[in-house]
């Protein structure tokens, strides 16, 4: 196990990385000056000279990079070119917003999904089974930014049960932060479920038709402890792995959602970053939230690891 975990640890830094190396590249190819944008084309030249200096933009792009990677390996992201503040107070503002947000959408996703996945596994060829495909096929079809304007006309428009976006502030309550993430977090959700379920399905088939399930069947046992007991344990193993992955998504991939029903999240301040150009700002967040992702998917790995020894022992 120590080996698997050291092998998957490398596996990270390395992606890490290259995560970043392709982020720098990206964004030292965009045409324009940084400095030149920031400030206009009116500016003087020794103002123009000052900023650049600030900005590190007369340095080499290599030695840029290390200063960059230094930083982050101590915890300093830097300060944002057009709001001055350290980056990682902007981050963990917006954190408080965009990882409620991914963990409601996941338990709406999970809550969906695993019923819907499980109802059509056993009842295969059935209405059942053709409903739930049929939601999974819409739900793959849609975009969520899609979803998410569904429901505010239906919820915000025109039944007013919920505000159409915004977000008050953990600072006036629970209840009213909840009902500000509710409509997003659902409209996040149907589309993770909608892939969810069929993953559900598709595993749950695979394991009813195992020997050990036929046994538990010749024996008489109930077709409930059959699901639960027996089926559902040994499905659950690729199921908590796309699960895994799904929750890093809903944190790093909510950047339209939060835009549609304007969440001061992590979406909408890379949003804002881009249309203004403030490179480093743009940067770091996008290295986070590939970084998260990343994470994740070590974490994911760890954790099958743990459950299917098979995977330990042929180097996953």
């Amino acid at each position: 196990m120590i080996g698997f975990a050291i092998r998957r640890l490398a596996a990270l830094v390395l992606t890490l990385l290259a995560a970043s190396i392709v982020v720098f590249l990206a964004l030292e190819l965009l045409p324009g000056d940084a400095a030149q944008l920031l400030l206009g084309t009116e500016v003087r030249p020794d103002t123009l000279a000052a900023l650049r200096s600030q900005l590190g933009l007369d340095r080499p792009a290599p030695v840029r990079y290390l200063e960059w990677i230094g930083g982050l390996a101590v915890g300093d992201l830097g300060i944002s070119q057009v709001y001055r503040v350290p980056i990682w107070e902007m981050v963990r503002d917006r954190l408080a917003v965009s990882l409620p947000l991914a963990v409601l959408a996941f338990v709406l996703s999970t809550l969906i999904a695993l019923p819907f996945g499980i109802a059509a596994a056993i009842r295969r060829g059935r209405m059942t089974d053709v409903l739930v495909m049929g939601f999974a096929q819409i739900g793959l079809a849609i975009p969520n930014f899609w979803f998410g304007i569904l429901l505010i006309l239906l919820f915000a428009v025109q039944l007013g049960w919920v505000g159409a976006g915004g977000f008050p502030g953990w600072q006036d309550g629970l209840w009213p932060g909840l009902q500000a993430l509710i409509l997003p977090a659902l409209a996040l959700a149907l589309s993770e479920a909608a892939i969810l379920s069929r993953m559900v399905r598709a595993s749950m088939l695979e394991t009813l038709g195992e020997d050990y399930v036929r046994t538990a069947r010749a024996k008489g046992l109930s077709a409930r402890r059959i699901v639960v007991g027996h089926a559902l344990g040994n499905a659950m193993i690729p199921i908590a792995t796309l699960m895994g992955l799904q929750f890093a998504f809903l944190v790093a991939g909510a950047v339209i959602v939060e835009n549609v029903f304007y969440l001061p999240g992590l979406g909408r301040l890379l949003l804002q970053a881009i249309f203004e150009r403030d490179l480093i700002l743009v940067r770091d967040l996008v290295l986070l939230l590939s970084g998260f992702v990343v994470l994740l998917s070590f974490l994911v790995d760890i954790a099958y690891g743990v459950i299917d020894p098979r995977l330990r022992r042929s180097g996953g």
